[in-house]
């Protein structure tokens, strides 16, 4: 089934790895023009000949290097990307996880860091893009955010509180955008990504765990699909929220976590 996104331009923010590039690699796949960022260049233009490789003919693709905790530099590449595409039909913000932390250990410096990275370039990002999205006929923003918006994970203060946060303004800007633009959010649980890869290999090294495959088994231990989840697999609901294929959904928090939310 064709999503229909052929000649449209998407716009993936922290799409340099992770969910952030998958979900650029499914987009563009599906045949519309994809604008990646990432603050690291090596990882950067990696990313970008990956959504090169794997785009349909004729999909453009578009990488800036791009502190998102900087509105000027979130300005620059929502400009450039609508310069260079002749618009933005598709925003999808991500952003790298704060780092693990309980309340005791967190100062107020690293609050507002992860406020910053978590919410503020989400606002930054939804302000810049909003005019463009507007003069779309197929505008819409997808939020990537975390299960933990839902239920809280043991060592991950920062993500369990602040992310809660983008849940409030995708809610919000789903009615108030309304009918012209729609906006919802995905909630990740538990993918492979580079993120889970570093914790398992950091667990091997302390020796929680035997091998890789150990360390992917314990965590697929409480999830009901008994495995964890494949980056594409969330790329493929985002491309989908992001196309008229889903035209009569908005303002929705979609898990994609192999069932392991319980509410």
């Amino acid at each position: 089934m064709s999503l229909r996104l052929e000649g449209n331009a998407a716009l993936v923010t922290a799409s340099s790895s992770g969910l952030g590039l998958a979900s650029a690699v499914v987009l563009a796949r599906e045949g519309a023009d994809v604008a990646i960022c990432g603050r690291d260049e090596d990882r950067l233009e990696t990313a970008r000949e990956r959504v090169e490789r794997e785009a349909a003919d004729g999909a453009a693709v578009l990488a800036r290097q791009t502190d998102l905790t900087d509105p000027d530099e979130v300005a620059d590449l929502v400009a450039t990307t609508a310069e260079a595409f002749g618009g933005i039909d598709h925003l999808v913000t991500s952003a790298g996880g704060p780092p693990s932390t309980t309340f005791l250990e967190t100062n107020e410096r690293e609050w507002y860091r992860a406020y910053d990275l978590l919410v503020m370039s989400v606002v930054w990002t939804v302000e810049e893009a909003y005019p463009h999205l507007l003069e779309s006929e197929e505008g819409t923003v997808v939020c990537i955010t975390s299960r933990t918006v839902q239920e809280v994970v043991d060592g991950l203060l920062l993500s369990n509180s602040v992310r809660r946060g983008v849940i409030g303004l995708v809610k919000t800007i789903s009615r108030e955008f309304a009918p012209e633009i729609r906006a919802n959010a995905v909630l990740p649980g538990t993918i492979e990504t580079p993120r889970i890869e570093e914790l398992i290999e950091a667990r091997i090294d302390r020796g929680e765990y035997d091998d890789y495959e150990d360390g992917l088994a314990h965590l697929a231990s409480d999830i009901p699909m008994e495995r964890i989840g494949d980056p594409e697999e969330l790329g493929e609901v985002v491309a989908f929220l992001s196309s008229p294929r889903s035209s009569f959904v908005t303002g929705a928090e979609v898990p994609i976590d192999g069932g392991l939310l319980r509410s």
